[in-house]
C-alpha cells in the first residue's frame, strides 16, 4: 500500500458530544480505550483504510505518567476545545517504520494493542504535533487487520485535504519525503481543510473552526 491518509483526528472534551454526528448526519461507531494514552474515541469509516476519530480524555482512565497525544493535556488546546470538537490533526499510513531524516520531528514509533488490533504509531514524548498539527504523525499496521474494514460504511468519504503553514516548504518537503501526494500552500497560520462527501451533502472540517 502506498502511503496516504489513514485517518482524521478530530478532539473534544468528551466522546459524547454529538456535534459531529449531527454536522456530517451519522452517528459515529464506538471505537474503544487507549490505556497508556488515557483517552478514547468513536470512529467513522471514510474508505477501506481510512477512517476519522472523535478522541477525547477517557474520564474513567487512568492519568498517564507523560503527556497524552494530540496535546491534549495542553492548556491552549483544552480552551480551544471548550468552544467544541475540532479537527486538529491528520495521520498517514506508512508501510516501513525506517523514516528517511525530516525537517520536523514526529517522534519516536510506541507501540499500541487494542485485542487483535496491532500498530505502531509516532508520538512526540512531548505530547506536541509535528508543524502545528499540518505534518502527519505516521502509522504502520504490521498486520491484516485494520479498524476500517469493521466500520460500516455510512456514505461518508474523504474528497480532498488542504494544508497551509507559514513553512510549507518545509512541510511539503516532509510529505514528499514520506512519498505522500499530499500539497501544503503558504499561509500565515497552519490550517488543514477536509472536504468530507456525505448523504446530506458536502461537509467541510477546518482545524481553525470548532463544530458547532
Amino acid at each position: 500500500m502506498a502511503p496516504s491518509l489513514d485517518h482524521l483526528a478530530i478532539a473534544a472534551t468528551s466522546i459524547e458530544d454529538r456535534r459531529l454526528d449531527e454536522l456530517l448526519g451519522v452517528e459515529l461507531s464506538p471505537g474503544g480505550r487507549h490505556a497508556r494514552m488515557g483517552t478514547h474515541n468513536r470512529l467513522l469509516r471514510l474508505g477501506p483504510t481510512s477512517y476519522l476519530e472523535l478522541i477525547a480524555i477517557d474520564p474513567q482512565g487512568a492519568t498517564p505518567g507523560h503527556p497524552r497525544w494530540f496535546e491534549l493535556d495542553e492548556p491552549a488546546m483544552r480552551a480551544t476545545l471548550a468552544a467544541g470538537p475540532r479537527l486538529v490533526h491528520w495521520v498517514a499510513h506508512v508501510d516501513t517504520t525506517e523514516l528517511p531524516a525530516l525537517p520536523f520531528d514526529v517522534g519516536p514509533w510506541e507501540h499500541f494493542q487494542r485485542g487483535d488490533l496491532s500498530w505502531q504509531l509516532t508520538v512526540r514524548p512531548d505530547g506536541m504535533l509535528p508543524a502545528d498539527g499540518v505534518a502527519p504523525s505516521l502509522i504502520f499496521w504490521p498486520g491484516a487487520a485494520h479498524p476500517a474494514a469493521r466500520l460500516p460504511d455510512v456514505g461518508v468519504t474523504l474528497d480532498g485535504l488542504e494544508l497551509e503553514h507559514p513553512r510549507a516548504v518545509d512541510v511539503q518537503r516532509q510529505l514528499d519525503l514520506l512519498g505522500l501526494d499530499v500539497c501544503c500552500t503558504r499561509a500565515a497560520l497552519p490550517r488543514i481543510v477536509a472536504h468530507l462527501a456525505t448523504r446530506a451533502g458536502p461537509r467541510t472540517l477546518r482545524s481553525t473552526e470548532s463544530i458547532r
